[in-house]
């Protein structure tokens, strides 16, 4: 058996983290820029997250399903793993404390981050399965410039299409025709159905670089160092025609983002399999439970919002209020280190979970 590749293993952690603490400040009025999203158009480090984790799905996949035959076990595993993660997804969107314990119908998110990792994982895993990689390559390029022609070329109405937050933008468009209320906004959604297919572009990224790990070549670091320019480079010459924009995953941003998922991928892997550094152990052990950490955090954080303890103030609010803010600190900073503190609270438990020998599988 190969011995495990470690810095997978932190890279999945070190992203849930970082979900974990642009996620949850002490107050969304005091949020230093690059813990918030781009408005629209470009992108901050925390746009990279997102893209870092379904990179790193696909990598991921490699691992799993490389010795593994398309037969009905494996597919009943994929889609098992699928729905679970649909439906812990739509369950957060759902779930409030009071009865009947769950939002009406007209007012639940259907798309969400869960939901676009569950299709993901379910498109990227059935595609490793059963095509060679330079069938992957083609079928890669193939979605990023359909999704390009599709958004910028493809009339709407009688009219272009527009890449702007306007009705007659094609991604808009399609999630507010179908899913009516159920979106994160009235007029799109971030995790929305078209911007799913060039999502699924950066798992398929991922499982390339996971070809590299598993593979005997000896300049693996070097290749990855590589690959990432050269995404990084190519994204950023196509955003200059099809801008870089998560809300979207725009073809460009699938290339940026998964340039600098290879670069920091890159050295990780340096420091911890090829130099053998001990070095952010603590992210591996909550890239264990990666999933189960994150909905973890998402629900507690949830509940945080709606329990209230002091009239209308909920317990979140309540605890960044007492503990956090103060005459002397600066509030984005009393944000920030409430945020860090949430983050270390769940790596703390990704500790504890690795160090029992729970590992939940979802």
């Amino acid at each position: 058996m190969k011995q495990r590749i470690v810095s997978v293993d932190i890279f999945r952690g070190l992203t849930i983290a970082l979900m974990i603490l642009v996620n949850t400040p002490g107050t969304w009025q005091a949020v230093y820029p690059p813990f918030r999203h781009a408005e629209w158009h470009g992108y901050t480090p925390t746009d990279l997250v997102f893209p870092f984790f379904l990179f790193i799905v696909g990598t991921s996949i490699v691992f799993a399903y490389r010795n593994k035959q398309p037969d009905a076990a494996t597919y009943r595993k994929i889609l098992v793993r699928t729905l679970k993660l649909i439906l812990l997804g739509i369950f957060l969107g759902a779930f409030i404390v009071s009865p009947p314990f769950f939002e009406p119908f007209s007012e639940i998110r259907f798309p969400g981050v869960l939901q676009r990792i569950g299709v993901v994982f379910l498109a990227a895993s059935l595609l490793f399965l059963h095509t060679k990689p330079k069938t992957l390559v083609f079928i890669t390029v193939a979605i990023l410039l359909g999704y390009w022609v599709w958004m910028a070329f493809v009339p709407l109405g009688g009219e272009p299409p527009s890449l702007e937050r306007v009705p007659n933008n094609w991604a808009n468009y399609i999630d507010v025709h179908l899913f009516g209320s159920h979106t994160y906004k009235p007029d799109y959604d971030p995790e929305g159905l078209l911007s799913t297919l060039p999502a699924i572009a950066s798992a398929l990224l991922g499982i390339f670089t996971g070809r590299v790990l598993v593979s005997d070549r000896a300049n693996k670091v070097q290749w990855m160092l590589l690959a990432g320019a050269a995404l990084l480079a190519a994204g950023s010459i196509w955003g200059l025609v099809f801008p870089i924009n998560k809300a979207l995953w725009t073809s460009s941003f699938v290339l940026v983002t998964a340039g600098w998922a290879n670069l920091l991928l890159a050295l990780i892997y340096y420091l911890t399999d090829v130099k053998k550094m001990q070095f952010g152990s603590i992210f591996r052990y909550a890239g264990a439970n990666a999933i189960t950490v994150y909905f973890l955090s998402s629900f507690v954080s949830s509940l945080f919002y709606q329990i209230k303890v002091d009239g209308d103030q909920g317990i979140h609010g309540w605890l960044f209020q007492n503990i956090y803010v103060h005459d002397f600190l600066p509030l984005a900073l009393s944000s920030l280190l409430y945020g860090l503190t949430v983050m270390g609270f769940y790596l703390l438990l990704g500790w504890w979970l690795y160090r029992k020998k729970i590992f939940f599988k979802v």
